[in-house]
């Protein structure tokens, strides 16, 4: 597996796109004033302030230096109670049992080993505590379009084979994960639909703004790979499109809460 420095390019518009995910994560979540939430994954602060904003005690943690920067800057423009600091999934800067609420939009999913990930949110998480995560479900337009980069930057790099992603999205293999730990999971679906002028647009400003994108980019240049590449995507998109007079894919994902059973 690639390490990914997800401070390359610039994350805050993803951050944005991905804002109506972090307010269902926290609203399931339902952080109260007072209680220790923390955000996993916290890039720029979405969740992690939003929790603020309830009253929260909140400590957002991501591995990206630059994005934590953003998140402390934010906080102080919205005068908000939040703290930030550096560390990852398997390994969390806190306490045990410090956190009444654990959180993450879109980030412990990333974490390389899921089963040291979930033995330090259960660390961390006070008894009666709930850990909320979301997570995408393969399939869809963006899944296919970003499944052809992905593809062709192994290829080019002639890596070999890697085992496939743990199914964040699937509640059996999260309750085979949590459960161990003391954790009943349950999950619901909803969707986000992302949106441009043009599928074309879409990919050129991913291109220069989603880390992943950017980091996949360099290599397959490297290579003379990326333009074919790009037009592959594009041609992806364009059939997924929903909206004739512009351009709307929309994906799918699940927001899973493990409460202590």
């Amino acid at each position: 597996m690639l390490h990914l420095d997800w401070s390359l390019g610039h994350y805050e518009r993803t951050a944005d796109q991905l804002m109506p995910v972090a307010r269902v994560v926290v609203e399931r979540a339902a952080p109260a004033a007072g209680e220790r939430a923390v955000d996993v994954g916290c890039g720029t602060g979405n969740a992690a302030l939003l929790a603020a904003d309830r009253g929260a005690r909140v400590t957002g943690v991501d591995p990206a230096a630059r994005l934590l920067d953003v998140a402390r800057e934010e906080a102080a423009a919205r005068g908000l109670d939040a703290d930030f600091a550096l560390g990852e999934a398997a390994a969390l800067p806190l306490a045990d049992g410090e956190a009444d609420v654990v959180l993450s939009v879109f980030g412990v999913i990333f974490a390389p080993d899921p089963q040291a990930a979930a033995a330090e949110l259960d660390r961390v998480t006070a008894p009666g505590g709930r850990i909320v995560l979301s997570a995408w479900i393969p399939g869809g337009g963006m899944s296919d379009a970003i499944r052809v980069s992905r593809e062709a930057v192994a290829r080019v790099l002639e890596l070999p084979p890697g085992p496939p992603p743990f199914a964040w999205h699937d509640r059996e293999e999260l309750a085979g994960l949590f459960g161990p730990h003391g954790f009943e999971v349950s999950l619901e679906e909803a969707t986000i639909a992302f949106t441009a002028t043009s599928a074309r647009a879409h990919l050129e400003a991913e291109s220069e703004d989603h880390p992943m994108a950017v980091a996949g980019r360099a290599v397959l240049e490297q290579h003379g790979e990326n333009e074919a590449v790009f037009e592959r995507m594009v041609e992806v998109l364009e059939a997924a499109n929903e909206d004739p007079e512009g351009f709307r894919v929309t994906s799918r994902y699940v927001v899973a809460t493990a409460r202590r059973s």
